[in-house]
């Protein structure tokens, strides 16, 4: 027999739409596990990093893939939205601790019950940060939170229930079929299942699907247009709202039959309705809504927090006008699927107010099972094709499932090693280096002799403990390599400290001073003290120097710094004033130019409209767009700040 596998058997060649299956492979399904008494219901879930979306193209050459999340991929831009998904980063940091990578099955049941993430891409330049949440709360975060709260939990009988009811319920049903490999399942998400058929499920699921199957159109009979369904035609509604972004679609359940390259018939979704629209609603660079922000810590007065609450409150009439407009169409739907994080974005849709289309309470309404990102029509249009198209998944035998489920769980944490107990002596030193280390750093001359002096310290006093202060072991060495002349003069002449001491590297603090000041206040410390105090050439300090001296020194290097700084400045102005007249000559001379007319050289000069082209060329569109806004908010900022200082 011919091997089956996701490039060469026929059924996996193309997506597999739930709504439209071959007949060959829909009368042939089973549910996953039903051979096996010991699985019968229960979900059977693919192998660690062999889940395959079945909407990626059969291929015989060879794919891209994974290495972290042992996944491969068709083509460079899936392993490129995969590198950005909340589960190739939660490998990641799995693998930053040691712990042996998930597959993507398990991770999506462990983000079951979590609303969504605005993980991946677009999200450098998004304005998504929602109400209440703080920039980069995702999934992820999320997940990781709540790991963290179980992990800190103590291991009693409630805390085991908590658990076993968060990684409980899958968010995939799986079945198999004999015209595909043995271990080869296709996945269903319960999402796109009603309430009923989700309790029957476990024993009737191919049933369940049987029953779904649609009759696909051609563009010919597909005529009723946007905004206009057939009667009785099964559609889903889909709504994702957030930092501003709205986009919402209906979508009927019912393919189109298209030709695609090679006389090959695809597949394509027919969206009757769909709007997209953005208002300046969210805090750049600080995450929130206006309205959270106010909530939190009352009304701002700036020109921008009241453009973005004007816009909050436009938003939402545009939001529930298109409702109110297509209420006969989501009255009608099989399955709401809504993203809304945030008190204000769900209070747009679902109030309650005059009108009220959407409501909490409607059994029909679903989370997105998976993470999403900007709300976009595109990307309701992709999310869409992930709840209606099967997964293709290598299925796991009792035996491999528990080996998974041991490598998966999370490893107890060694016990930290038990760091002995100080003594009263090393309690005391370990002070007095934090007290000490604390003045120098700040630079207090009379601070630190005074503690000295009142803890009757000596000034070549050792830090503890020394491993961690081999390259700044004393009070003077610590001083020269922060480089505090007075301190080091303060020490030497009034503390007496010893300038000969070395550090593990064999240095004395001279060696380590930072600047020449610094070293200069160990030659005044010599002079001062005279040439019998220490051993000198010891400390490696040079010939004694006086403090007039120094202070000449000093003024000879400034007065050098400030006219070399004056020459800088003047050369800049030169060049500024040659570059000047060179403009103003090339401008005349191209006003003048040869064979042109006045009224040439004044068109010759670009309009402003004609710059801002130049600038946002080769500019994607979304780029222009959010240039364009930015803009247009400044403006708006520019003109209430004028009515206001006119008032």
């Amino acid at each position: 027999m011919a091997e089956k596998n996701n490039e060469t058997n026929p059924f996996l060649r193309r997506p597999l739409y739930v709504y439209d299956l071959p007949p060959e492979l829909l009368f042939t399904l089973t549910l996953a596990g039903r051979d096996q008494p010991a699985s019968q219901h229960r979900d059977v879930l693919p192998t660690p990093s062999e889940v395959v979306n079945a909407s990626n193209e059969g291929s015989n050459t060879p794919s891209t893939s994974c290495a972290l999340c042992k996944v491969s991929f068709n083509n460079v831009q899936d392993q490129r939205q995969h590198v950005k998904s909340d589960f190739h980063r939660y490998n990641l940091k799995l693998s930053i601790k040691g712990t042996p990578s998930i597959d993507e099955a398990t991770f999506i049941r462990m983000i079951g019950d979590l609303d969504e993430s605005l993980s991946g891409s677009e999200s450098e330049d998004s304005e998504e940060e929602d109400e209440g949440n703080k920039p980069g709360d995702t999934t992820l975060s999320a997940l990781l939170k709540r790991q963290a709260k179980i992990s800190n939990e103590d291991q009693d009988d409630d805390a085991k229930a908590t658990t076993k009811k968060y990684f409980g319920t899958a968010p995939m049903l799986w079945m198999t079929s004999p015209k595909l490999d043995q271990d080869v399942g296709l996945g269903v998400y319960r999402a796109i299942l009603s309430n009923e058929e989700r309790e029957a499920a476990s024993t009737s699921l191919v049933d369940i699907i049987k029953k779904k199957q649609v009759k696909p159109t051609t563009p010919k009979q597909n005529g009723h247009g946007k905004g206009n369904l057939a009667q009785n035609e099964p559609h889903f509604f889909l709504c994702m709202i957030g930092g501003g972004h709205f986009a919402a679609m209906i979508v009927s359940l019912v393919p189109e039959i298209r030709k695609g390259p090679g006389g090959i018939e695809e597949r394509h979704p027919v969206v009757r309705a769909h709007k997209t629209f953005h208002r300046y609603t969210t805090r750049r660079k600080q995450g929130g809504s206006q309205s959270a922000n106010d909530n939190a810590k009352g009304n701002a007065h700036s020109a921008g927090s009241s453009i973005r609450r004007y816009n909050e409150m436009a938003l939402e009439a545009d939001v529930r006008n298109v409702l109110s407009e297509w209420k006969g169409m989501i009255d009608t739907a099989e399955l709401l699927f809504i993203r809304a994080t945030g008190s204000t974005n769900r209070r747009t849709l679902f109030g309650p107010y005059d009108g009220q289309v959407l409501r909490s309470n409607d059994q029909r309404i679903r989370g997105f099972p998976f993470s999403t990102r900007r709300a976009t029509q595109a990307e309701l249009l992709r999310s869409f094709q992930e709840l209606t198209r099967l997964k293709v998944g290598k299925l796991m035998t009792p035996e491999e499932e528990k080996r998974q489920t041991e490598k998966a769980a999370p490893k107890e944490p060694k016990p930290k090693p038990s760091t002995p107990k100080l003594s009263k002596e090393e309690e005391a030193a370990q002070l007095h280096t934090s007290q000490l280390q604390a003045l120098i750093r700040r630079s207090k001359a009379p601070g630190v002799l005074l503690y000295l002096t009142k803890n009757e310290l000596s000034p070549n006093f050792s830090f503890y403990p020394p491993s961690e202060h081999h390259h700044a072991p004393t009070p003077l060495h610590l001083s020269a390599s922060t480089n505090s002349p007075a301190l080091v003069t303060g020490l030497l002449t009034k503390a007496k400290a010893d300038p000969t001491i070395t550090n593990d590297d064999g240095k004395t603090a001279y060696d380590i001073a930072g600047d020449p000041k610094t070293r200069d206040a160990f030659r005044v410390a010599r002079h001062l003290l005279g040439e019998d105090a220490w051993v000198w050439t010891k400390a490696h300090v040079p010939s004694a120097l006086s403090q007039e001296e120094a202070d000449g020194k000093l003024k000879q290097e400034k007065a050098a710094s400030d006219a070399a700084e004056v020459q800088r400045r003047k050369a800049e102005l030169e060049q500024i004033r040659v570059d000047e007249e060179r403009r103003k000559a090339g401008k005349m001379e191209r006003k003048a130019g040869a064979g042109r007319s006045l009224g040439q050289a004044v068109a010759f000069e670009k309009t402003a409209n004609e710059k801002r082209e130049e600038e946002m060329r080769g500019m994607t569109p979304e780029m222009r767009m959010r240039i364009e806004r930015e803009r247009r908010a400044r403006a708006a900022e520019e003109r209430l700040k004028r009515m206001q200082q006119g008032t």
